[in-house]
């Protein structure tokens, strides 16, 4: 199991702050993929991802106990 972290306006779209998933072995893309077409959780396509409080790019392989946190971007002045 992987833990799915979700922080700010993704996090009120989503309704709750984490998730456990059942994605050993997928990719972050494949992940993404999966939780729009199970969850229905959109707006994935243009967030920064971490895995395990690194910075990950689409095609890194999820391992299990790994935490992905899915990041929107922010503005601010």
């Amino acid at each position: 199991m992987i833990n799915i972290l979700f922080f700010a306006s993704l996090k009120d779209a989503v309704g709750v702050e984490s998730l456990t998933w059942n994605g050993e072995g997928l990719t972050v893309e494949e992940l993404k993929q999966a939780l729009v077409k199970e969850r229905n959780i959109n707006g994935l396509d243009s967030v920064m991802t971490a895995v395990n409080e690194e910075f990950a790019d689409s095609d890194t392989v999820l391992k299990a106990g790994d935490t992905v946190a899915f990041i929107p971007p922010v503005s601010g002045g």
